[in-house]
């Protein structure tokens, strides 16, 4: 399916593309609020500016996609793919990734307040001053993340793999932190006050 096929189908009330091939294609600035997609192969397209809130993308596959300030709140995105994919500024808040795959994406100032990420895998993924507030992070995987002035307050970090993530200059007030693996973790002026039940602080490097 080409763009303006897409677009010329959903103006006319056609919300549900399941499984399409769009990959490496131009979908900037395009509006796809609530759109179905879900099993869609969207790898390495771009799909900067877009509105997509609601959208339906569970499964989808963006990875190596630019999603540059997209507009993802409120959307279904369970086991999606978004690996290696450009997140500066995205909008996830309430979406639910669950499962979702975003090992070494790039989500510097993102938007994942109340967003659930629970069990997703973030190894290596850049969440620099990203907005975690109220996120469900719980049994996610961020070893070798970054989370340099991210807002994690008032986060669900039961059983997070937090080994060797960088988390300084992050707040921490009240997360919950449970049973996370803090080996190797840097937490170098980062503001906490956990209600944690069993942290573990001697193999963090303060």
């Amino acid at each position: 399916m080409k763009v303006n096929e897409l677009i010329e189908r959903y103006g006319a009330g056609n919300r549900n593309f399941p499984r399409i091939d769009l990959q490496r294609i131009n979908l900037s600035e395009i509006f796809l609020a609530g759109v179905n997609l879900s099993q869609a192969n969207l790898r390495g397209s771009n799909l900067a500016g877009s509105s997509l809130g609601g959208a339906i993308l569970n499964e989808v596959i963006l990875a190596q996609a630019i999603l540059w300030r997209v507009n993802l709140s409120k959307s279904f995105m369970i086991l999606a793919c978004l690996s290696h994919a450009c997140l500066i500024r995205t909008n996830f808040s309430q979406a639910d990734l669950h499962k979702a795959d975003l090992r070494k994406a790039d989500a510097r100032l993102a938007d994942l307040r109340n967003a659930d990420l629970t069990g997703a895998d973030m190894r290596g993924i850049n969440l620099s001053y990203a907005d975690l507030r109220g996120a469900n992070l719980a049994g996610a995987n961020l070893s070798k993340a970054n989370l340099t002035g991210a807002n994690l307050s008032n986060t669900d970090l039961y059983k997070v793999n937090f080994s060797q993530a960088i988390i300084d200059r992050t707040n921490l007030i009240n997360a919950d932190l449970s049973c996370a693996n803090l080996d190797g973790t840097s937490l170098w002026d980062s503001s906490y006050r956990s209600v944690a039940s069993s942290l573990k602080l001697m193999d963090m490097v303060l």
